[in-house]
């Protein structure tokens, strides 16, 4: 289990470890459709042993009928901290009470304070309400059954679908308007709004997937096709527009994407606040205002083409118009441009044109 520092990535590889078909997924659902409740540690790390009060201490190998036989029991289960064998049983966890919860339930409270307490996850099953509840990286996340998790899998994927045709039509539209010189400020945003509309679509399905399991296979192979490039995508059209005297440097393209990824989702259609991240004109009477390529985007579609490449021609040319202007024997002009990279490069922005 790997450990990134975004408390996001964090609880997503927790959910992996709890997807259906995972023999921990298993152990949880024999005490869910037993109705007896449970309170599970994912860890047996020093935190954790502090705050563990009485039980019965033992090494077993991990199986789901033994988890649920001894949920049976009042107090918590431990497990060790790989997930491969129960390490304490009916232990009473001792968590500090000035860890805030809004949990009202006894065993509820204890498990989101455990999480809080030793930044271990910890799962309660409620006997009353039939749920599966886990506590991890300061978040709280209700475990769904797969049939519904399938269902909003497939409602989310529809969106995705969505907004890819969106996408894909308006990316076109703003091609063509570069390749012929007549790109608007509008016909940038209207393409970035719909990038970061499907990155975020995409996701937030990541994350669903995730949950599904062994049941998320097909799902998986979909959302790979429809995801396409689109991170790259979105760094290509910042560095082609982003206001900068020369080559953008990569610093000022990062706290571009950055600033464009802080953004509520609510502000997404706030065309100033996009254009502001960009360094572009952002009062509604500039929309409509020429804006030239630098050659980004359309030396991404020519296969092979390397960014330090594109940032070598980028510097020589500066704008779209003059790098399509340019015959083979200029492109090789460019600093560690060979003659055989600047056929190829020709080429190809030939046949897209």
């Amino acid at each position: 289990m790997t450990t990134p520092s975004d408390p996001s990535a964090r609880l997503r590889d927790t959910l992996e470890l709890l997807a259906p078909g995972t023999a921990l997924r298993d152990g949880l659902e024999r005490i869910q459709r037993g109705h007896t409740g449970g309170l599970i540690v994912l860890g047996d790390d020093d935190a954790v042993v502090d705050i563990c009060d009485g039980g019965i201490e033992f090494d077993v190998p991990f199986s789901p009928t033994l988890l649920r036989e001894l949920s049976k029991m009042d107090g918590a289960v431990v497990l060790s901290s790989d997930l491969s064998r129960i390490v304490r049983a009916n232990v009473q966890l001792v968590p500090s009470p000035s860890y805030p919860t809004a949990e009202t339930g006894t065993r509820h409270r204890a498990a989101e304070r455990t999480a809080l307490h030793t930044g271990v996850p910890t799962v309660s099953v409620s006997a009353s309400m039939n749920t599966l509840t886990l506590y991890a990286h300061g978040q709280r996340h209700l475990l769904d059954e797969p049939a519904v998790l399938t269902a909003r899998a497939n409602q989310a994927l529809s969106t995705v679908e969505r907004y890819r045709g969106r996408l894909d039509l308006a990316g076109q539209r703003l091609f063509v308007a570069e390749m012929n010189d007549y790109a608007t400020v509008a016909d940038v945003l209207n393409v970035l709004q719909r990038q970061l509309m499907l990155q975020r679509a995409v996701g937030d399905m990541d994350r669903g997937i995730v949950e599904l399991g062994v049941d998320s296979r097909q799902l998986a192979l979909q959302l790979t096709e429809l995801r396409g490039t689109i991170d790259e995508d979105v760094e290509m059209l910042v560095r082609d527009y982003i206001a900068a005297a020369t080559v953008p440097g990569d610093e000022q393209v990062a706290e571009a994407l950055a600033s464009l990824g802080q953004l509520p989702d609510s502000e997404l259609l706030n065309t100033a606040l996009l254009a502001r991240a960009l360094g572009l004109p952002a009062t509604e009477e500039n929309l409509m205002q020429s804006v030239a390529p630098r050659g980004y985007r359309a030396l991404s579609r020519v296969p092979r083409v390397q960014k330090f490449l594109m940032d070598h021609v980028v510097a020589e040319f500066g704008t779209l118009a003059e790098l399509l202007s340019a015959d083979p024997e200029r492109l090789a002009g460019a600093e560690h441009v060979s003659p055989l990279w600047a056929r190829h490069i020709y080429e190809g922005l030939r046949r897209m044109a």
